[in-house]
């Protein structure tokens, strides 16, 4: 029998996806699962998306351009705009989600064997793009005990060799919910103006930054238009994350002509969802504000929630709708598994993503857990009263 590849061998699976045939199993046992473990929102998409693929007359799903629809890229620009994003349409490629987005991003940047610097914890599939792209990441570690903030650029300055060639950064930042501040972004324009290294920065959750902190983007950082590349999705700003619509964005005219060629690679990016997409530019303010008021609500109550059970700590996050919590427990892999295979209560349990596979260090985030409010108060509170039994019972409670 033919062998596979090593990179197939080496592929991280996804510390998210991979409880998911214990799921499967507790519920064939009909346990109800509160599903804390990705970040897919209960939210509803707005109806300009949903109108736009309903009505549309089309005859026939073309090939769209390999950049984009250009009317959408135009469109965008007039979004970006209200950000102070100052973009043309040839700035924009879009692409199959953020994911791909990224994945262009590091095969436009990166030789096989160049390393990227990512602060840790960080979304885990940064893991497997970098795999993909042969790019090895170096992990500058960020602590829950400060809320996860940027770690000191002398840190940065430690992990520089001459094989680095870029950093990335994700803000408002999965899985921690850390919003950077101006002066933080500021101290890594500096380092990467420095050392001439590409600064990737993966924007998806701006719309949600809470308590009045301001969203500053790496595209407001002067100095370095050539160095920076904008990653951005739909998926979470619209709550439309099966549309797989994203965008990667840059000023470097030459990032972009070669960023196409990888676009033409793979075609064209999804008809229906640029179709969506576009409409849902238009969609009323009024809906983001009521979004944002919601997961503020749930925001509010998980962390007051969370902190209020015997050993659990967990920061308050400025954006996005993920946090990072500390159980006293000895394993979260163990124990995350053990809620979904031995532990329900009143037929019910909880389902969150181990954060370990959130870093890279091994053995970082042992005893911590990523948890997304992406569920209504209601279900919060039916998860939290599941969690908080669950930690009495669990055999590998630290007390």
């Amino acid at each position: 029998m033919p062998h596979i590849s090593k990179k197939a061998t080496e592929m991280p699976a996804s510390p998210i996806r991979k409880l998911v045939p214990f799921a499967e199993a507790a519920k064939k046992k009909g346990t109800k699962i509160y599903h804390l473990n990705i970040g897919q929102p209960d939210i509803e998409t707005p109806d300009t998306f949903l109108s736009a693929i309903k009505n549309n007359d089309l005859k026939i799903v073309e090939y769209s351009h390999s950049a984009g629809n250009e009317s959408y890229r135009k469109k965008l620009c007039n979004y970006y705009k209200e950000y102070n994003i100052n973009l043309e349409a040839n700035d924009i490629i879009i692409t199959n989600g953020g994911s791909e987005g990224i994945n262009i991003a590091l095969l436009t940047c990166f030789n096989a064997g160049d390393e990227i610097i990512i602060p840790e914890p960080f979304y885990a599939n940064y893991n497997g793009f970098s795999k993909t792209a042969d790019v090895t990441v170096k992990p500058i570690r960020s602590y829950i005990d400060s809320g996860f903030a940027l770690p000191p650029i002398s840190e940065f300055e430690k992990a520089i060799t001459p094989k680095t060639k870029g950093i990335m950064i994700c803000n408002p930042g999965n899985p921690t919910g850390y919003l950077y501040t101006k002066a933080e972004l500021e101290d890594l324009r500096d380092l990467v103006k420095k050392h001439d290294l590409f600064l990737l920065s993966d924007e998806v959750y701006r719309e949600f930054c809470y308590d009045g902190k301001e969203y500053v983007s790496v595209m407001h950082l002067s100095g370095i238009e050539n160095n920076v590349i904008l990653l951005d999705s739909i998926s979470k700003r619209y709550s439309a994350c099966g549309a797989r619509i994203g965008a990667l964005i840059s000023k470097n005219k030459e990032v972009m002509t070669s960023a196409l060629k990888f676009a033409q690679a793979r075609l064209s990016p999804p008809t229906y969802g640029q179709i969506g997409a576009e409409a849902a530019l238009d969609t009323p303010k009024s809906y983001f504000e009521g979004v944002k008021k919601e997961y503020v609500a749930r925001r509010d109550f998980l962390i007051e929630a969370l902190n209020k059970m015997e050993g659990v700590f967990c920061p308050k996050p400025s954006g996005a709708f993920y946090c990072i919590a500390k159980l006293p427990v000895d394993n979260a892999d163990k124990f995350c598994q053990w809620l979904l295979e031995e532990f329900n209560y009143n037929s019910q349990t909880v389902m969150l993503a181990p954060a370990a596979g959130f870093y890279s260090t091994p053995g970082a985030g042992n005893n911590e857990v990523r948890i997304a409010y992406v569920l209504k108060i209601e279900d919060l509170k039916n998860a939290m009263i599941c969690l908080e039994e669950a930690l009495k019972q669990y055999p590998g409670t630290i007390r």
